[in-house]
């Protein structure tokens, strides 16, 4: 087995979408819809509570991306999906999204 095929890329996170763009197609005709959720959480690291905030990219892709034009800005979510750069050139990473939840 090649090194590029070994390791773990899962994220799961919830948070409040802050931003939500509306629904565009790729040039093959997917449907793509990207929007920015906000986390913020109490978590342990080194023993001692720590709070986080932070905003993440994401996106999803196909027939989710459809079915999730309802969500609107203010709703909390829980996604789960990995993480992969933006584009070939950019460094920037994206959290593609493959199961989303309302919660």
């Amino acid at each position: 087995m090649s090194r590029t095929t070994l390791g773990a890329n899962l994220l799961v996170i919830d948070g409040e979408v802050v931003q939500i763009d509306t629904l565009r197609y790729t040039p093959a005709g997917i449907p793509l819809l990207s929007f920015v959720l906000r986390h913020l959480s109490e978590q342990v690291e080194a023993g001692m509570q720590r709070r986080v905030e932070c905003d993440v990219n994401a996106m999803v892709i196909g027939p989710l991306a459809e079915n999730s034009q309802s969500i609107k800005v203010g709703e909390f979510v829980k996604a789960s999906g990995f993480l992969a750069k933006r584009s070939l050139k950019s460094t920037q990473l994206v959290m593609h999204i493959n199961t989303l939840d309302k919660i």
